[in-house]
């Protein structure tokens, strides 16, 4: 992925919400990428690669049949949004 592409998905995230529409949007707009959204709290592995306001952006290299976090740009092939809320 480009590193424009990834400012420009987290521009339009930012500006949408996270959504299942928002996600389909997503996918229309960059066939073969892949798009996933989830707790971040649910993540258990690799540090984001982007922490914005209200969710963090991780890289996924899924190459191997087997999605693992990357900080590599160049080898990503989708990006997990994990939805941050404050503790109350």
């Amino acid at each position: 992925m480009q590193r424009h592409d990834i400012q420009a998905i987290t521009d339009f995230v930012q500006q949408k919400g996270l959504s299942e529409q928002t996600l389909s949007e997503l996918r229309e707009n960059y066939p073969g990428t892949h798009f996933t959204w989830c707790m971040d709290d649910d993540i258990h592995t690799g540090k984001p690669y982007r922490e914005v306001e209200g969710f963090n952006i991780y890289l996924v290299d899924s190459r191997n049949h087997c999605a693992n976090i990357t900080s590599d740009e160049s080898i990503a092939s989708g990006l997990v949004f994990g939805e941050c809320f404050e503790d109350d």
